[in-house]
């Protein structure tokens, strides 16, 4: 008996002691939530009665060299509904198939849809949005946001780009400098009851939103629109598939124009030309758009012809291989290996130096120059010019030089690249590439970039670019300049001479592949004040009809750009 009586105290003590540590347990676990984790649970019983909804942040603006702005933002509203708050169902469907002109069905799926917010519609007109709040129906939300506006339309349309419903870069500068532009998103808090309705004495919090920078970019607004005029009236007069048009500072790679038409509108991006047709799977209208939207001034290669001949000169010089008073005969063509290349002139140039044979634009006495490097050699300054590289412009998805690797390169592959043939670059490569030569052997990186500023117009970022020096002697430039200036004095590229001013320059025609199909590139790359080079500018004429060489449709192009375009420099820069 008195065992147990023992054993059922001890069962007593046992249960009393278990009882006593599950209690201080319990007392620390508790205090612990209640001090320690105070604020955790607060924070998570406040969230449970908040919802929030984004503010957009203001992108920043694009401004040409003048200030012109290119790329604005204007204001919209975005129109939600919170399914909870919602006191007549069918009268908030009702007004917003009215006033926002879509579906029933669509507009039902959303409002029926129980969810903390449902976003019906983005990018409303401002006095659409102002009618919808002045209904003051409950659960319905209007938000201010903003839109991106471009004021000149389809001007610089595959330079600026464009920026999604996200407003955020899609291509072109929009997608290059998004980071610059697209400023820091803000928030509005609501409280909210345990049924989910907004609670008015509580009010709204408002975490505001940060704005992007503007960004200044080199393009001067007046030069883009009299170039875009230019390629316009050549893609109509030539019946071309397309004109591209470069126009840039040679001596610090300012791009001034850049100009690839047709263009397209940049506030309707998504829209297709009437001819594309209709009926398009989504994946051909993909396909349709991204074509409509290249910019073929940096995202196409092409056999750039007789323009070409200026890296062969140019590296003729360097290494010494040619020189000014050499002299040459050319009998109409000239035989590499079993191939017998033709020059343009079927009857020959007959003896001519080396300045006479740039100017006519002689294949056979390029071809010699280029044999007289070798591959070797001639490879090597392909490196040293930075042909083999991509140029850096601050424009997304430039394209590389396609050209022969070296141990590919024959005597036939040496020749026809000689004079342009055989490879592909892209025209900003070219431009780039041809700027060194004349700007005293420096290779400048093409750029829109100037800088980035805040709202109070205060610059909060310089760009800088990389410059290669002594890519060339300063006696090679200087020889170079004289050559090309007679070029459009009194060679093949005198339809690109200005009254008043020295210019040079260099004309192309290049048949495109497959060869025999009559379609042809035509181009003339020209410079002004020849003597001190301030301006660069190159046409490209695609597939044009009926008279076809550069020298007489796509030189006229850069004389009328020219003629306009340097008295307007030369008041602007004094």
């Amino acid at each position: 008996m008195e065992k147990n009586k023992t054993f059922h105290r001890k069962k007593i003590l046992a249960a009393f002691l278990i009882f006593l540590v599950s209690f201080i347990g319990l007392s620390v676990r508790l205090s612990y939530l209640m001090i320690g984790q105070s604020q955790y649970y607060a924070e998570q019983a406040r969230e449970l009665h908040e919802r929030e909804r984004s503010i957009k942040a203001a992108r920043g603006r694009i401004l040409d060299r003048n200030g012109v702005v290119l790329a604005d933002n204007k204001t919209v509203c975005t129109i939600s509904v919170i399914h909870s708050q919602i006191e007549d169902k069918e009268a908030v469907i009702a007004m917003l198939c009215r006033e926002l002109t879509l579906d029933e069905e669509y507009v039902r799926k959303r409002v029926e849809k129980v969810s903390a917010i449902e976003r019906i519609k983005s990018n409303v007109e401002k006095a659409t949005g102002d009618t919808i709040r002045d209904y003051n129906l409950p659960g319905v939300k209007v938000d201010e946001d903003f839109k991106r506006y471009y004021p000149y339309g389809e001007l610089a349309s595959k330079v600026l780009g464009f920026t999604g419903g996200d407003n955020q870069g899609i291509i072109g500068l929009e997608v290059a400098y998004d980071a610059v532009l697209e400023g820091e998103p803000g928030t509005i808090l609501t409280v909210t009851d345990a049924r989910g309705i907004e609670l008015d004495a509580a009010g709204e919090n408002r975490i505001e939103p940060v704005d992007g920078s503007d960004l200044t970019i080199s393009m001067d607004m007046n030069i883009q629109k009299y170039a875009t005029q230019l390629a316009y009236q050549a893609l109509e007069t030539k019946e071309a598939d397309s004109v591209s048009i470069i126009v840039m500072n040679p001596q610090n790679g300012e791009l001034l124009a850049m100009v690839n038409v047709p263009e397209f509108d940049l506030n309707e991006p998504f829209t297709l030309p009437e001819e594309t047709g209709s009926g398009l799977s989504e994946q051909q209208k993909q396909d349709a758009l991204n074509r409509m939207w290249r910019n073929g001034c940096i995202n196409d290669t092409y056999e750039p012809g007789s323009t070409f001949k200026t890296v062969t000169a140019a590296a003729g010089l360097e290494a010494g291989v040619v020189h000014t008073s050499d002299t040459f005969h050319c009998p109409g063509y000239i035989m590499v290996e079993d191939r017998r290349i033709r020059c343009h002139k079927a009857g020959g140039h007959g003896s001519q130096d080396f300045i006479h044979a740039t100017m006519n634009s002689c294949n056979p006495v390029f071809v010699t120059v280029g044999m007289r490097l070798g591959s070797d050699l001639y490879y090597d300054y392909f490196q040293k010019f930075g042909l083999l590289e991509k140029t850096g412009i601050d424009l997304p998805g430039e394209a590389a030089t396609i050209m022969h690797k070296k141990e590919n390169i024959g005597m036939v592959e040496l020749a026809t690249i000689s004079f342009g043939q055989s490879f592909q670059i892209t025209p900003i490569q070219l431009m780039t590439t041809a700027a060194s030569f004349v700007n005293g052997g420096r290779r400048v990186t093409p750029h829109f970039g100037l800088r980035a500023s805040g709202q109070d117009k205060r610059v909060s970022g310089v760009f800088t670019y990389p410059v290669r020096e002594g890519i060339v002697s300063a006696e090679t430039s200087e020889t170079m300049k004289m050559m090309l200036e007679q070029v459009v004095e009194n060679g093949g590229g005198k339809n690109g001479s200005v009254e008043g001013y020295r210019v040079g320059g260099k004309t192309a025609t290049s048949q495109t592949l497959p060869r025999g199909s009559g379609r042809y590139i035509s181009s003339f790359l020209g410079f002004a004040p020849a003597d001190d080079p301030q301006v660069m500018a190159i046409a490209i004429i695609n597939n044009p009809q009926g008279t076809y060489y550069g020298g007489q449709i796509a030189a006229p192009v850069i004389r009328q750009l020219f003629e306009n375009i340097l008295p307007y420099l030369e008041e602007t820069d004094g």
